[in-house]
C-alpha cells in the first residue's frame, strides 16, 4: 500500500506540477483533438481544461493558420524529431493578451513554441506537446533595441538644425550615384547653392536669426525636391542636391523655381524681418569625369560663377 501511496503522490505533484509551471502544455492526439490543457493554457485563454477536452484545436483557435500548422505537426509525427517556431518567424500560435504590467504596450503575447513527438509503447508517435513560451519581455525589448539603433543611424546622416543629410553622408551618397553612372551612364545633375550675404545676416541680427533663415531654406528644399533628389548640409549655409536622372537643363527649371521661391519669401524672427536669396551652380555628370570629387568641384565652380556676377541666380557648368 506504502508502495501506491507514494506512486499516486508522484503522479499527483507531476499533474500538479504540469498544471501550475508558467509555460503553456498542450497535447494533441493524431486528429488534433485536445487531450491535455494545463493552467497556463486556461488562464490566458479563459477556457476550462473540461471546456477544451476532445475538442478540435482548429474549431477553438481559429488565428491558428491550419495549413501551416498542419505542415509543421506532420513533420514531427512524420520524422519524431522536435519542431520549432519562434516569435521572429510568427509572433504567436495562440493569440493570447499580453497581461504583463512591463511590456503592456505590447497588444497580444509573443511566443515561442516546441512540438514534441510523444511515442505510444509501440515506439509509433501517438499524441503531439505543444510547449508555448511567453516572451513578450525579449521581443519588446529587442524590437526597442533594434527601433533605438534605427533611429540612431538616422541620427548619425542627420543634420541637427535643419534635419537634413548631413556632409559625411551626403558625400556617400554622391560617391555612390558616381559609381551608379559609371555601370549605367544614367544621367545625374548635382546643384549646389549658397544663401548670398549670410555673413551680414548673423552680424546684423545674431546666429539664432541666422539658423532661422537655414531652416527656412531647409524647409523650402523639402518641399521642391523629389523623394528620389538627396538633399544635405554641405556646411555653414551651403547645400547640395543630387538629382537623379535629370540633365543640367532639367536642373535649371528647379533650380530657377527654387531660387524663385526663396528671392519671394520672407523669414519673419519675433519682430524681424528677412529677405534673402541664393546663388545656385549646376553640373551634369559627363564621361570624362574621374571621380565623385572632380563632379563636385564643377559644381562649385558654377557656384562662385554665380556669386562673381551679382548673386540670386543660377550657372550651368560649362567646361
Amino acid at each position: 500500500m506504502s508502495g501506491q501511496s507514494e506512486q499516486l503522490n508522484e503522479i499527483h505533484w507531476l499533474m500538479e506540477m504540469l498544471h501550475t509551471i508558467d509555460v503553456g502544455l498542450v497535447v494533441l492526439d493524431r486528429d488534433y483533438t485536445i487531450q491535455i490543457w494545463n493552467g497556463f493554457m486556461e488562464n490566458h485563454s479563459g477556457l476550462l481544461p473540461r471546456e477544451v477536452k476532445d475538442k478540435k484545436l482548429f474549431d477553438l483557435f481559429a488565428e491558428i493558420p491550419k495549413d501551416w500548422f498542419l505542415r509543421k505537426a506532420e513533420s514531427v509525427f512524420l520524422l519524431k524529431n522536435k519542431a520549432f517556431t519562434i516569435w521572429e518567424q510568427r509572433p504567436y500560435v495562440f493569440k493570447f493578451n499580453n497581461y504583463r504590467p512591463i511590456t503592456g504596450t505590447a497588444d497580444f503575447m509573443y511566443q515561442n513554441t516546441t512540438f514534441i513527438p510523444l511515442m505510444s509503447s509501440t515506439g509509433q508517435v501517438s499524441h503531439l506537446c505543444l510547449l508555448v513560451y511567453d516572451v513578450t519581455d525579449n521581443a519588446i525589448h529587442k524590437m526597442e533595441l533594434e527601433k533605438a539603433n534605427a533611429d540612431l543611424a538616422i541620427l548619425s546622416q542627420t543634420d541637427g538644425l535643419t534635419q537634413l543629410f548631413n556632409r559625411s553622408h551626403w558625400q556617400q551618397c554622391l560617391e555612390a550615384e558616381f559609381k551608379r553612372f559609371t555601370r549605367s551612364q544614367n544621367i545625374s545633375s548635382l546643384v549646389m547653392l549658397d544663401i548670398d550675404h549670410f555673413k551680414a545676416v548673423n552680424d546684423n541680427y545674431g546666429h539664432l536669426v541666422g539658423d532661422d533663415v537655414i531652416r527656412h531654406l531647409a524647409k523650402a528644399l523639402r518641399e521642391q525636391v523629389r523623394e528620389t533628389d538627396i538633399c544635405g548640409r554641405y556646411g555653414g549655409e551651403e547645400f547640395a542636391i543630387l538629382l537623379a536622372d535629370t540633365g543640367a537643363n532639367d536642373a535649371l527649371v528647379f533650380a530657377e523655381r527654387l531660387r524663385k521661391t526663396i528671392a519671394d519669401a520672407l523669414v519673419i524672427y519675433n519682430d524681424i524681418e528677412i529677405k534673402y536669396t541664393i546663388s545656385i551652380g549646376i553640373a551634369e555628370i559627363k564621361p570624362e569625369l574621374g571621380s565623385a570629387a572632380q563632379w563636385l568641384e564643377n559644381a562649385d565652380t558654377a557656384l562662385y560663377q554665380s556669386k562673381a556676377n551679382g548673386r540670386n541666380q543660377v550657372t550651368i557648368f560649362q567646361s
